[in-house]
């Protein structure tokens, strides 16, 4: 036994021994040679710490000053709506609402005060179909006025009764940069009053979510947390200054998945300021439809750039027809801006109003061509626009005549928008808004006041036709 333990020990010592010295005479002659040198832990640790307290120091402070300059500037916008549930054809003649067909929906979001005297604004998704608008700011609970809408931007315009309001200090989108640190304000889950950080992502995003005809998607991408209820809300720089309207996030669950986009603050400003100006966005048209040159494109066009917008419709009185622009030109700049995508060129257009002429830099089969374009509005000319409604209590409906630019997008000689939905006929048969009606029964409508008396005297079986929201042909039938 003491035998055996002997020999234990001895081979123990001799294989710590071998390891020592196998270890020494490594790091005597192969040290110098290493070709990674790792940093000693202590010091890793102090170049964090360094790091740590720089940033500290730094952005939290910044973002509490943010944070309480632009969370006393965003509102809370609760909406109710009433909804139809239509089960038969008879539900149209029998309507009972203890039995469920008729529906209240409360919904919520998120709004920034833009001017101190009352005007807020919000995304047009968030107050679409409601019947009542409330905005709520420091526990006061004010009634809220629609003043104006646009589509194409996912925009929408309040007014409350009050005075002396802290309005949002405004930034510039244009100067921001990808990187730069912003917090997103709004009202996620009922949760008034939340602050989420992040940085910019990226800036001209256009991911297909505008539900208009002539959407202006050119997005601020943010990883800064916007879930369901902080759509409308404020997104800000690291001084409090407002650079977007929080609008979307990429999820396929519906809550925030690490994206979240915002519409840039001087898009915003020029919509804002002609809405209540004149009620009406004063839009300026090019005259062309546009695509993105991608590398089939630029094989069948025959160029190495990939840059810039080819054009790919002209409109046949358009502005762009006007100054003998042609098809598959090559926008590259406008006014001196550079113009890579689809994004860029919407971005840029929505900045100028009908009646302003630009310089638009095109290539065409190699050459660069300089063409100055007068731009003009919806309806053709450069005059200024006011929105004309028509309401049509009959058939608990407010309508408006379609504009020039959209009967020819749409390939139609007349028609008649369907802007909001009440309770009436309208309703009751399931129509959508949006919905433009061109004909019925077979006979062209060209008026508001002549859809309202038609369908006002008509008896028998009713055929409504026109375009839906998604750009098809569709049909409302009932029997009266």
């Amino acid at each position: 036994m003491n035998k055996f333990l002997k020999s234990l020990f001895f081979s123990c010592f001799v294989a710590i021994l071998s390891g020592w010295v196998g270890g020494f005479l490594y790091s005597h002659w192969f040290g110098k040679n290493k070709l990674v040198e790792f940093i000693p832990a202590k010091a890793e640790y102090q170049i964090q710490n360094v790091a740590y307290e720089t940033v500290n120091n730094a952005l939290p402070q910044n973002f509490v000053l943010a944070s309480k300059q632009s969370t006393r500037s965003v509102v809370f916008i609760r909406t109710t709506s009433q909804t139809y549930v239509q089960y038969s054809w008879m539900d149209m003649f029998f309507e009972d609402e203890q039995n469920g067909y008729s529906k209240k929906q409360i919904s919520s979001g998120s709004g920034v005060i833009y001017l101190a005297n009352g005007y807020i604004i919000t995304n047009f998704h968030v107050i679409e179909k409601a019947d009542k608008i409330e905005v709520i700011h420091e526990r006061h609970t004010y009634p809220a006025k629609l003043v104006g809408i646009d589509p194409s931007t996912d925009i929408a315009v309040l007014k409350i009764n009050a005075q002396n309001l802290p309005a949002i200090k405004l930034g510039s989108s244009k100067n921001l940069q990808v990187g730069e640190w912003v917090l997103a304000v709004g009202n996620p889950f009922n949760l008034h009053s939340t602050v989420t950080a992040g940085i910019v992502s990226a800036k001209g995003r256009n991911i297909n979510i505008v539900n208009s005809r002539f959407p202006i998607e050119s997005f601020i991408q943010t990883d800064a947390a916007i879930n369901p209820g902080n759509s409308g809300g404020a997104l800000v720089n690291n001084t409090g200054e407002l650079i977007g309207i929080n609008t979307a996030i990429l999820s396929q669950t519906g809550y925030y998945a690490g994206y979240g986009f915002a519409v840039p603050i001087d898009i915003v400003k020029k919509i804002a300021n002609d809405i209540i100006q004149y009620g009406e966005v004063q839009n300026a048209f090019v005259g062309v439809e546009v695509i993105d040159v991608n590398e089939d494109l630029a094989k069948k066009l025959n160029i190495s750039d990939l840059n810039g917008v080819s054009i790919t419709q002209i409109s046949q009185d358009g502005a762009a027809k006007e100054a003998q622009m042609q098809l598959e030109d090559i926008i590259i700049e406008i006014d001196n801006q550079k113009v890579t995508t689809k994004a860029d060129f919407d971005e840029i257009i929505s900045y100028y109003k009908p009646g302003e002429t630009i310089s638009i830099k095109a290539k065409r089969e190699d050459k660069i061509f300089i063409f100055n374009v007068l731009l003009k509005n919806k309806e053709g000319n450069v005059s200024v626009l006011k929105k004309v409604i028509y309401s049509a209590r009959s058939l608990g409906a407010e309508l408006e005549q379609v504009s020039k630019v959209e009967r020819e997008k749409l390939n139609i000689e007349s028609g008649i928008k369907v802007i909001k939905i009440k309770d009436g006929l309208f309703r009751q048969i399931g129509m959508e808004e949006g919905y433009i009606v061109t004909f019925v029964n077979k006979k062209r409508i060209n008026t508001p006041e002549e859809l309202e008396n038609m369908l006002e005297k008509l008896r028998g079986r009713v055929i409504i036709e026109g375009v839906g929201t998604d750009g098809r042909w569709k049909y409302y039938s009932y029997y009266i």
